[in-house]
């Protein structure tokens, strides 16, 4: 989670780091129940020695035929204060982790101050905004009229946010999918990954996604959790590892369904596929040396870029403020889309470096040398298919409501050029 040693060494520039996030200072009070945890591991470490040296005085006794009740006396007050400061000591300890668990990532040098998405920063823009000479229409509003986008037979079976797609639709949801598999790993070298859609609490947890998120994930009566996200099972995948430095780095991809409850989100895009309880995303993962981590997230979001710009869709990147970067992250670069329906900037990728936030959650470290660090981990959506198929429909629609399937895409659509009613 966090280095305590770090943080007894330099307590003001910890509480700094949380005070950039809004965050009360809470350095002092983890450095006195530290200084408590080891004093009482100092105390237990000299009792466990003089039961030590008791255990070797009662067996030479017992070889002088000599009376030990005594001894045992005092062994047996010693046992019970050995006890009594190992339940001392792990109480400390449960409640620096409890407050430690529930303490966002220090936040990279370069992040901006800011309170929430409107102090983020555009680092730049590519493709050209496009007018209309027609008034045009949100996805959902093409895709019902083309008769291949079905909410209503979803909210049947399943609810709200939820959405069924038909016929040639579908086709294009597969065709984003595959098309950005096929760029990730023939082009950025990702390994593609078939990951498990249920994972167990250790893995959240690693992934930060426990126990602060716990109400935005879907949890089952066995004790497993659908996955937010494919970067939940790629990182834990490398969860107690300790990996060979010369095996890194380490670049996974996975193309997955992912669910969330979309907890405190009521309210907010309730029509069309923006906010939906089931999406499909193309996850990165890469597990680095911490000195690689840097140069490694711009790395990966020029992959993510990549895609959109195959796709002709105009984007913009943007460095989140400190009050808009997730709690995991160190540094976070969106990539929003311009959805001309909406007339706005929507997210369709989020590419964040944790530095060794995660790794330290799941004991994910590399060996160079005699020597062990933590990994640095990464992720990032390249991209998520749902919302790009969104920008899609509505940068490529037509004024009859067709909408061009992109060329680098018509391979994957059998040669199909436009969709129709």
């Amino acid at each position: 989670m966090h280095d305590l040693k770090a943080l007894r060494a330099d307590p003001a520039a910890f509480d700094a780091a949380l005070a950039r996030r809004g965050l009360p200072a809470v350095a002092d009070s983890l450095v006195k129940e530290d200084e408590q945890r080891r004093a009482a591991l100092a105390e237990l470490q000299e009792a466990q020695g003089q039961r030590k040296g008791l255990a070797k005085e009662i067996g030479q006794a017992k070889r002088n035929g000599e009376d030990t009740t005594d001894i045992e006396a005092r062994g047996a007050a010693l046992r019970d204060q050995i006890a009594t400061l190992e339940a001392r000591a792990n109480e400390i300890q449960k409640r620096i982790d409890d407050v430690l668990q529930r303490l966002p990532n220090q936040l990279d040098a370069s992040v901006p101050d800011g309170k929430d998405e409107n102090d983020n920063v555009v680092v730049h823009q590519r493709g050209e905004v496009p007018s209309f000479s027609f008034e045009a229409k949100q996805h959902f509003e093409l895709g019902e009229a083309l008769g291949l986008m079905d909410f209503a037979s979803a909210g049947k079976i399943a609810g709200s946010r939820f959405v069924m797609l038909r016929g040639v639709l579908a086709r294009l949801e597969r065709a984003l999918g595959q098309f950005m598999l096929d760029t990730h790993t023939g082009e950025f070298g990702y390994e593609e990954v078939t990951v498990p859609l249920l994972v167990n609490d250790a893995a959240m947890y690693g992934t930060d996604k426990l126990p602060k998120f716990a109400e935005d994930s879907f949890h089952t009566d066995d004790d497993r959790w659908l996955i937010p996200t494919g970067e939940v099972p790629l990182t834990a995948s490398v969860m107690g590892d300790i990996l060979p430095a010369e095996s890194l780095p380490r670049r996974m991809t996975t193309l997955s369904t992912c669910f969330r409850s979309e907890a405190g989100s009521a309210g907010r895009d309730v029509r069309g596929m923006l906010r939906q309880h089931q999406f499909t995303k193309c996850e990165l993962v890469s597990v680095v040396a911490p000195e690689e981590s840097d140069a490694e997230h711009e790395r990966m979001t020029r992959a993510a870029e990549t895609v959109l710009e195959r796709l002709g869709l105009p984007f913009r990147r943007v460095l989140l403020c400190a009050g808009d970067t997730g709690f995991g992250a160190a540094k976070t670069y969106d990539l929003e889309a311009w959805l001309p329906g909406q007339k706005a900037w929507r997210e369709v990728s989020s590419c964040s470096n944790t530095r060794d936030f995660q790794a330290r959650r799941m004991n994910a470290r590399m060996r160079k040398e005699k020597t062990t660090a933590f990994v640095h981990t990464l992720n990032g959506s390249g991209l998520a298919v749902g919302r790009v198929m969104i920008a899609l429909m509505e940068m490529y629609q037509q004024e009859d409501g067709s909408i061009i399937v992109p060329e680098v895409l018509r391979p994957y659509m059998g040669g199909l050029d436009i969709v129709r009613a």
